[in-house]
């Protein structure tokens, strides 16, 4: 039984879709993921929400799911994950004492417990999956298939050591970046290699959109609109996936901040939260493929260091030169905390004398 026969079976999951023009969109994303025959209007919707023409040939291991608010993202999470424990036989996969885990991740356990309350009620509401409950705990269930679902927080230390069938990430672009202690991208890099030796596993992110940084808007950036990239990007605004949410609603919250209504419930990436210099411009001045540049006789360089005594802070250096009017920067360096600052300065100093540089100043800040 695939997913979209589950949805239909009156004794599986047909109870809840009861008015299943409601559910249109998300049919066509279950199909796409699971890379199941669609209708003509499914392929509309396809098409329309991952810029994409092809339709898929393969199941995805990897989908992000970037929809406005109240648009079904943890409903259908948990569906999926519900699909994947109770549909699918890991034991093979798995060795002796050893249990399948679908992780659901949050910023913090409080959110994440709003697609395990969507599990134990799908699981309580069908008689067949409620057999298939062997332990209940506040935050895990065991399943009679050696499968555990279980919440965990974002972090890239309490996520290893496990044999991961299915990780759900949820609301993903408001998890810390690379300037906190969890990044998403080491909350990720955690994750996959407990899926590495299970054929079918799957890696799940969904959030409304937010500023253009992190791994949700890098995701968008290097897999939307790609014919044939297996990992899936699916961008849609809230009524295209819930057409019961009122279109009222959604205009009071234009009328309030269009902006951050556009994000909310248009899933539009947000540019007016940038940093000091927007993602364009900075892209606009790089040249592309280029990672650094060498030293050239008779070409004058210069250097600008930001020290740090190694144990909070960052060591940072630049390296440019001037072309007519243009500021080139030839290399960059950046040492993150802990490391030795005299050994530091030894490696910056090589590079230095590289470029025929005898000094080095530290940047102005205002």
């Amino acid at each position: 039984m695939d997913i979209i026969e589950a949805l239909d079976d009156p004794s599986v999951f047909g109870d809840q879709f009861r008015d299943p023009a409601t559910w249109a969109a998300w049919r066509a994303f279950l199909a796409t993921l699971f890379a199941l025959p669609m209708t003509d209007e499914q392929l509309a919707t396809y098409r329309r929400c991952t810029g994409r023409v092809t339709a898929p040939a393969a199941a995805c291991v990897e989908a992000w799911l970037i929809c406005g608010r109240r648009a079904g993202k943890s409903f259908m999470l948990a569906l999926t994950a519900i699909y994947i424990a109770v549909f699918r036989d890991w034991r093979p996969y798995l060795a002796a004492g050893e249990r399948a885990t679908i992780m659901i991740l949050a910023a913090d356990r409080r959110q994440a417990r709003t697609i395990m309350r969507y599990i134990l009620g799908l699981l309580r509401s069908v008689p067949m999956l409620a057999r298939t409950i062997e332990n209940e705990r506040a935050e895990s269930i065991d399943l009679t298939n050696k499968v555990t679902i279980e919440i965990h927080t974002a972090s890239f230390k309490t996520t290893r050591g496990y044999t991961i069938v299915a990780a759900l990430c949820d609301e993903i672009a408001f998890w810390p970046t690379d300037d906190a202690a969890d990044p998403d991208y080491a909350v990720l890099d955690a994750l996959r290699p407990g899926m590495a030796t299970i054929p079918g596993a799957m890696l799940l992110c969904a959030s409304s959109p937010y500023a253009r940084r992190g791994a949700l808007w890098d995701a968008h950036r290097k897999h939307f609109g790609k014919d044939g990239d297996p990992i899936l990007v699916w961008q849609a605004p809230t009524r295209t996936m819930n057409p019961t949410v009122p279109q009222r609603v959604i205009d009071q919250a234009a009328e309030r901040d269009p902006a951050s209504a556009a994000a909310e419930f248009g899933a539009e990436f947000r540019s007016d939260i940038e940093s000091y210099l927007s993602r364009e411009a900075v892209t606009a001045c790089v040249t592309p493929d280029v990672r650094e540049r060498p030293p050239i006789s008779g070409v004058q360089y210069y250097a600008f260091v930001d020290p740090s005594g190694g144990s909070s802070d960052a060591m940072t250096m630049a390296i440019s030169h001037r072309d007519g009017e243009l500021i080139v920067i030839n290399a960059l360096r950046e040492v993150k905390p802990p490391f030795s600052p005299e050994g530091v300065v030894r490696e910056f100093a090589k590079l230095l004398k590289s470029y025929r540089i005898t000094t080095a100043r530290r940047p102005l800040r205002r």
